[in-house]
């Protein structure tokens, strides 16, 4: 399905963009498609933007946390979202660095904007993952598994087996707790599972099909609920934080904040995935990105 009549990559490393753009666009023909993309180092390239994904930054390496990551990233982000707001302010801004719910919470102060305009892609790519290793472990259709994961992208991540199902039966009818347990321990740990075997760079696979399907849900206002990692007014007796909790998505971005009756572990386990993203935000403000 086309999502734009024009997409536009932008890099520092000149060359890089370019030639990624027309080796894409050299593809139209035979995927099917009749975008153009185009490539290069100029940030007017988004001029009058509709959608804007910002993965600008450090990838995460072998025994390197999110947290590690915070610092040089938030340098980088500051940079490449003011030129967001100079050129495309009126865009949907889908955020990926990492870490991922702090760099959405310093993109969205940049921004300036209704958080309905700027948020996270982490809870499809999370759910992705628990919904993978679920059908693996049970031998059936991944599409037939539906579960949900909230909270902080990361070891703080909160899978939620009470609303997890498969071709509609709940996931404790076909499972044990203690195997269940262990898919929950691989999801928290699935993007290091994928650094330490990768050795030199991180997941991206997954990761851009994550970032397609929130990409049409805006571009084609699909009004899928999915989990993204939003900005919180006190939903879940949080606020001024970004995790994930569900969403319906759709052209103006983010259309409504789900807020789901959790159990009180699972409400515990939210809280403390919070905590974690706000003590990067205080590590921030410290710092001097966020007045």
């Amino acid at each position: 399905m086309q999502l734009a009549r024009e997409v536009a990559i932008i890099d520092i490393i000149d060359g890089l963009p370019q030639g990624k753009a027309l080796d894409m666009w050299e593809s139209s023909p035979v995927v099917g498609f009749d975008t153009k993309v185009v490539g290069g180092t100029d940030y007017s390239l988004m001029k009058g933007s509709g959608i804007v994904v910002v993965t600008s930054g450090v990838p995460r390496k072998p025994g390197m946390s999110r947290s590690d990551l915070l610092t040089v990233n938030a340098k980088i982000i500051k940079d490449v979202v003011g030129k967001v707001k100079e050129f495309a302010p009126d865009a949907v801004l889908i955020m990926v660095t990492n870490p991922l719910d702090t760099m959405t919470y310093l993109a969205k102060q940049i921004m300036g904007k209704d958080r309905s305009r700027v948020f996270g892609m982490a809870g499809i790519l999370d759910t992705s993952r628990f919904r993978t290793f679920i059908a693996d472990e049970l031998d059936v259709a991944v599409t037939d598994v539906q579960a949900l994961v909230m909270g902080a992208h990361g070891d703080e991540m909160v899978p939620l087996p009470r609303y997890t199902t498969v071709a509609g039966i709940p996931i404790d009818r076909l499972m044990s707790r203690e195997k269940l347990d262990k898919l929950v321990k691989r999801t928290r740990n699935g993007g290091g599972e994928i650094v330490n075997l990768l050795k030199t760079g991180s997941a991206f696979y997954a990761p851009a099909a994550s970032i397609a399907e929130m990409v049409m849900a805006v571009s084609h206002d699909t009004h899928i609920i999915r989990p993204c990692s939003t900005y919180l007014e006190g939903e879940y007796g949080i606020e001024d934080v970004c995790i994930g909790v569900p969403v319906k998505l759709g052209r103006e971005g983010i259309l409504k904040v789900l807020e789901l009756p959790l159990a009180d572990d699972e409400i515990t386990a939210l809280n403390k995935s919070a905590e974690k993203a706000r003590a990067d935000n205080e590590e921030l403000k410290k710092a001097g990105f966020i007045a």
